[in-house]
């Protein structure tokens, strides 16, 4: 199993840990990534830490799909992977409505096709094959529709890039079932080992869709999993609660919140339900502490060394391939980087 981690700076000072970058590279993580949401951007940080790596690849969890059209996001991480010497990793996600909408000011549309179209639109770029011309639900190129000129033409890049690893963040099966069907790798949210049986279907369908031999063995399934090793089991659990709580909570409007919906198909739909409600009616500490100890637990890896070690089987068993380490603490990055090989190779 490879090893990853994101890098974490305050939303005022934007200040990089570069001394955290380093230290996981010496460790010999395979990859760190950047998040945006509506503040920093995911790309920018990757160009400076391009800049102080050597052999570390980076990518973007999650590039919001919406803020970018597909030719811009194609140009800026072809920049990247050429300047750092081909470490650059695409992952990309849709956000939500309130976001699409209230931030970027663009329609939300219909999901799985601005998905599949933008992945569609990236791949013909970077084949270089010919100009680049499409005509989908969401996307037109060259664009003919309100306010056009007629005057625009297909173009080619004029960068010789190659074909970058795609990563999707999605939720539902059909997306799943997409991203399986067009990506290179998946960056489920909330992933739990135990629920693994609830997206093989997806899965295994978008590797049928591919038409070319597709299956597990061609497709990183890039997990996120919290990490801290300590003896109090219960006081680590609910240090994660807050961000749960805000997510299930707050991170969507009350009909359409996608992370409160993933706790439901979880079997948490009660807790779910009060989650939300309190979280929504300005009562956040009553909804931290709604948040049940046996959901965080079974989405993260914390408590004793001993501990670790056996709950981590699960993980693997799930056929994760890169556990994308959520943690400050150096004994847990040293302590994963030890179970999985990763320092040794480094």
């Amino acid at each position: 199993m490879k090893l990853a981690t994101g890098i974490g700076y305050s939303g005022a000072s934007m200040r990089i840990d570069m001394d955290f970058v380093l230290d996981v590279e010496r460790l010999g993580y395979d990859s760190i990534w950047t998040a945006e949401a509506y503040g920093s951007d995911a790309v920018t940080p990757l160009a400076y830490i391009a800049a102080l790596t050597t052999k570390i690849k980076f990518g973007t969890s999650i590039m919001q799909i919406p803020g970018r059209t597909p030719a811009m996001c194609a140009m800026t991480m072809s920049t990247l992977d050429a300047i750092s010497g081909g470490r650059a990793l695409v992952g990309l996600g849709l956000s939500g409505p309130q976001v699409v909408e209230g931030w970027h000011g663009v329609p939300y549309g219909k999901p799985a096709a601005r998905t599949r179209e933008y992945v569609e639109i990236l791949r013909k770029i970077w084949a270089r094959e010919e100009p680049v011309s499409y005509h989908g639900q969401e996307y037109q190129l060259p664009y003919m529709g309100p306010g056009a000129t007629g005057l625009g033409k297909p173009l080619k890049s004029i960068l010789h890039g190659r074909q970058l690893p795609v990563y999707l963040a999605t939720m539902g099966p059909i997306n799943i079932r997409n991203t399986a069907e067009l990506a290179d790798g998946w960056l489920p949210i909330w992933f739990s080992p135990q629920r693994i049986g609830l997206f093989r279907p997806a899965l295994e369908e978008g590797f049928k869709r591919a038409g070319n031999g597709k299956s597990y063995k061609d497709f990183d399934i890039a997990a996120g999993c919290t990490v801290v090793i300590g003896d109090d089991v219960k006081a680590l659990l609910a240090m994660q609660k807050p961000n749960l709580a805000l997510y299930m909570g707050g991170m969507g409007a009350k009909e359409k919140n996608f992370h409160n919906e993933m706790a439901v198909k979880y079997g948490y739909g009660e807790a779910a339900a009060k989650i939300q409600e309190l979280y929504l009616s300005g009562r956040k500490q009553e909804a931290t502490d709604a948040v049940p100890d046996e959901l965080v637990d079974e989405m993260s890896l914390v408590g004793p060394v001993a501990r670790i070690k056996e709950r981590y089987r699960a993980w693997e068993d799930a056929g994760v391939t890169t556990l994308m380490v959520q943690t400050r603490q150096r004994a847990a990055l040293e302590l994963l980087a030890d179970m999985t090989g990763a320092s040794k190779g480094a």
